[in-house]
């Protein structure tokens, strides 16, 4: 589970009708909580659908977004067969494990800015804080909050088509990591999920980012999370183009066999 989670968080680009197809290249980190790892891949975007790959171990691990067909599809280069998930009931189901009573969720200008290859970012600071179950176990409460800066540029190639894509989704109420990570961690998906709601009201791609992600809990616990530690998750953006992409490109090969999730 814990290589799944790695994946999932990696695998994610953190920032964003006539709308350009686009490719954004971003190199990630993820360290904490037992797990370690850095690797840089493409994220493609063609209207309501989005690709991510990355190369682990000599194999590329694809995850495919049709946020309009209400489909999640995984897979990688070892074997030819892909997962399916249908998100419309699988974001129900996650929406019973997490409460949203005391849910905080806030990005805001820090009046900094500074040069990212050549683009002008302006610094705001996250703040995401929310309840949820591990696992399902309603004895097993937690706290998860997501907190750090993050530098977003406005008016680069992708912009408009990022946020667009984020916004279609969140209102859908998807998650954007692999779905077997989300279901041990709920609260994690559910934060990530808004930040990136976040960032497509500011209007552009966060172009550096630099979060942790802390868990906390009362009673047995508090030790468990005590001996975990925190996570930081960072990423940039090394480049964003627009340009024609294949609708092949976002769906399994037909080769493929589908297998059915829940």
């Amino acid at each position: 589970m814990k290589r799944v989670m790695l994946v999932a968080l990696l695998s994610l680009p953190l920032s964003p009708a006539a709308y350009s197809d686009v490719t954004i290249t971003q190199s990630n980190s993820v360290k904490g909580m037992g797990m370690t790892g850095d690797m840089s891949g493409p994220t493609y975007l063609k209207g309501n659908k989005m690709r991510t790959d990355v190369v682990i171990g000599g194999k590329t691990r694809t995850t495919i977004f049709d946020v309009d067909a209400q489909k999640m599809y995984i897979f990688d280069s070892g074997k030819k067969e892909a997962d399916v998930w249908d998100m419309a009931a699988f974001s129900e189901e996650l929406a019973k494990n997490i409460d949203l009573s005391d849910f905080k969720a806030s990005i805001t200008p820090n009046g900094q800015t500074k040069e990212i290859d050549g683009h002008h970012a302006m610094g705001y600071d996250v703040l995401i804080s929310l309840e949820s179950t591990m696992n399902g176990n309603k004895s097993m409460m937690m706290t998860v909050t997501l907190e750090g800066p993050i530098w977003i540029v406005k008016g680069v190639p992708g912009a408009a088509e990022y946020c667009r894509f984020y916004r279609t989704a969140a209102n859908k109420g998807w998650i954007f990591s692999d779905p077997r990570a989300a279901k041990s961690q709920p609260g994690q998906a559910k934060a990530i999920a808004e930040m990136y709601r976040k960032i497509a009201e500011i209007g552009g791609i966060a172009y550096e980012v630099d979060l942790q992600i802390k868990l906390s809990g009362t009673g047995p616990m508090a030790v468990i999370f005590a001996k975990m530690g925190n996570m930081s998750m960072t990423s940039h953006v090394i480049s964003t183009v627009d340009g024609a992409l294949a609708d092949t490109l976002f769906a399994p090969p037909a080769d493929y066999k589908l297998n059915q999730k829940k």
